[in-house]
């Protein structure tokens, strides 16, 4: 049995803490917040509540496996699509009715969508066995051959949506997968078009009152499971000597010993500041950042008709909007802009007779001080856009309240606000993200910043593969759950 001690509340955090708990070690887990979960965090105002980090799922059963018994919901669309010119695509789940709808909207595409899938599958089944199975491989011979070109190493998003797609509204749907790793798809990999594979597979999916609920439930798990848990402490130093972790030091000044260290932290808070190490943090450097966002949240009046839980409202010229968010390091001057209302599915989320919008734009992980407008301009210009596009919210807005990439810094330490880390680009990004196993013998990382990536079930999976290497490497008696 090792002692071990997890930094950050998050869901990689808390995922990892619970499944090495039942491996039979020690386990406490320090967050420097009053309350669990990370990015699934909520704001409340005037009734109304918004979720400031992921607000649907995938791949529920990683959840189910964590012993979760939370209900899910899924809602009737995956999401609906705007474009510029006024066209729109209703994506739901059934890969069939998809292809079809399709077809209807762009005539002669829908045989091309079906070869996409088909591609995705490929791509998934390949992740599978490889990127979502353990540690990242360092050397492309490591992989199978089939495996490896299942995922188009050669291509970027952009290139395999201009393979399958010559309807250019159809190639921007694909390039949005990008988004999903804050990152652009001229130069992200094609690997991250296995995603729709997913969504179509294995669906998008709600839980009443907020994906926050999740993090609410694990917690009553961490405690069934004896982890101790420790709320409102920030870690000031991961401790270590030439060869190994011995612990952490507290921001109370309290040291706590420990074998194995999980950071559930930004790896470049990590490698910056609880454990220096310049090499690692140079590494990330160069991969450069991912992108943040700002969040609108808008307390609306009435209801609208149709409205689903989510749509994705798109520029005009994709290329130029991420020109904007990494090249020239600004907030896009037209930006496309997803609508989330959780509202539609479940009035908990809302005052009778209201809807709560959270309105996310991709920006740059910068300080918003030096962007060449202040977020109050820049939330006006979104909702300017978003009338002109045809959801025009003026007489029905209560508030609107802004949450900015210095907010995401502040709260998780995230580099400049970054949310997942560093970008993914590159045709082997997911194989250069930062390891789970870190440059000492008991330092582990899990989170959005780490391999597998980011979002709710690649953390999730990343605390599974943290679980297995502490196993590995130090083998301990496993509890048996009652």
């Amino acid at each position: 049995m090792a002692e071990v001690i997890v930094i950050g509340g998050g869901m990689g955090g808390m995922a990892a803490a619970l499944l090495l708990a039942r491996q039979g070690h020690e386990v406490r887990l320090v967050e420097r917040h009053e309350r669990l979960g990370g990015k699934l965090a909520e704001h409340r105002r005037d009734g109304f509540t918004f979720s400031l980090g992921p607000s649907l799922l995938t791949m529920p059963h990683l959840f189910r496996q964590l012993g979760l018994r939370q209900e899910f919901i899924e809602p009737a669309e995956l999401c609906r699509y705007r474009f510029a010119d006024g066209t729109r695509l209703t994506a739901s789940r059934d890969p069939e009715r998809m292809a079809r709808a399709v077809e209807s909207f762009s005539p002669g595409q829908g045989t091309a969508w079906r070869a996409f899938h088909r591609w995705a599958e490929g791509c998934l089944r390949a992740a599978e066995r490889t990127v979502f199975a353990g540690p990242p491989l360092r050397r492309p011979e490591e992989a199978r051959l089939s495996d490896l070109l299942a995922v188009s190493p050669g291509r970027t998003l952009d290139g395999l949506a201009r393979h399958f797609f010559t309807d250019p509204r159809l190639r921007q749907y694909v390039g949005r997968y990008a988004t999903y790793a804050g990152s652009s798809p001229y130069l992200a990999p094609a690997a991250l078009g296995c995603i729709p594979a997913l969504e179509h597979g294995q669906g998008g999916w709600y839980v009443p009152g907020g994906l926050a609920r999740l993090a609410d439930e694990l917690a009553l798990l961490l405690a069934e499971a004896g982890v101790e848990v420790s709320t409102g402490v920030g870690v000031e130093r991961v401790l270590a000597d030439g060869e190994r972790v011995t612990g952490v030091r507290l921001e109370s000044g309290e040291q706590a010993s420990a074998e194995v260290v999980v950071a559930n932290t930004d790896s470049a808070e990590l490698y910056g500041r609880l454990l220096p190490h310049r090499r690692r943090l140079r590494a990330e450097a160069r991969l450069g950042r991912s992108s943040s966002a700002l969040l609108l949240l808008a307390g609306v009046e009435g209801r609208t008709p149709g409205l689903p839980h989510h749509s994705v409202i798109f520029s005009a010229d994709y290329a130029a909007e991420f020109g904007d968010l990494f090249d020239r390091g600004r907030p896009p001057l037209d930006p496309t802009v997803y609508v989330g209302c959780s509202a539609v599915d479940d009035p908990s989320q809302a005052p009778p007779g209201a809807e709560n919008w959270v309105m996310l734009v991709n920006v740059p992980a910068r300080d918003p001080a030096r962007w060449p407008m202040s977020p109050e301009s820049y939330r006006d210009l979104v909702l300017e856009r978003l009338a002109a596009r045809g959801h025009d919210l003026a007489g029905r807005l209560r508030f609107v309240d802004l949450f900015t990439p210095a907010d995401l810094r502040e709260r998780y330490g995230s580099w400049g606000g970054a949310i997942y880390g560093s970008a993914t680009h590159g045709r082997l990004a997911s194989l250069r993200r930062p390891g789970n196993r870190g440059p000492r013998r008991g330092l582990y990382l899990v989170g959005g910043s780490a391999h597998p990536g980011g979002g709710l079930p690649l953390v999730t999976l990343g605390a599974h593969i943290v679980a297995g290497l502490v196993g590995q490497d130090f083998p301990a008696e496993r509890k048996v759950r009652s």
